[in-house]
């Protein structure tokens, strides 16, 4: 009997199928960031973002593993062209590897990044509690605020800037901070 190694790439469990939902909802441009963040999570899950993200590279067609790949790297596919909408299937149905129909998908709707970080600037800034209970404002803010910085986010620290980065990231923290009290009701201005 050969021995499976489920924790390589290339293995398949049974209840993996083409028309797996992975998450919801599908791609239909505007949602892009929240869908490939989703995406890119359900992929490390499945052991299958090594498909998409250039760290697995396509084997030559004679090498022992290129079945193996293939097949993987067809089933990451159709869960790409699965779980985008119609119109955009269509745009990336003809592409042959999974990673260059992430990139495609990427290259194709990321050209909006300094737009929705206005927007996203905006919304934070007049973002109000009005009638929201504080629970309810601070859930709001805060998913404003991750997607924000999910958009801008921290470079890793190295020796040579760990002071740097620690310094930015309580900027940050503080303007965060900041943003948030300022849209509270006036009955929380001592706060």
């Amino acid at each position: 009997m050969i021995a499976i190694d489920t924790s390589s790439e290339y293995y398949i469990h049974p209840n993996e199928n083409p028309s797996l939902i992975l998450v919801s909802p599908v791609l239909d441009g505007p949602n892009y960031y929240n869908w490939s963040h989703s995406m890119a999570m359900a992929l490390e899950m499945k052991n299958k973002a090594s498909f998409v993200d250039g760290t697995l590279k396509k084997p030559v067609s004679d090498d022992p593993e290129f079945p193996m790949w293939k097949c993987c790297n067809t089933l990451v596919l159709s869960w790409l062209i699965h779980l985008v909408s119609l119109e955009i299937a269509h745009n990336i149905i003809y592409i042959d590897t999974a990673f260059d129909a992430w990139k495609e998908l990427k290259q194709r709707f990321s050209q909006g990044d300094h737009v929705r970080i206005s927007q996203l600037l905006t919304d934070i800034h007049s973002l109000k509690q009005g009638d929201s209970s504080v629970t309810t404002y601070f859930t709001k803010y805060k998913i404003l605020w991750e997607e924000y910085c999910n958009f801008r986010p921290l470079t890793p620290c190295d020796s040579n800037s760990c002071k740097t980065h620690k310094t930015i990231k309580e900027y940050r923290d503080n303007d965060s901070i900041l943003c948030f009290l300022q849209g509270l009701n006036d009955n929380y201005s001592t706060v």
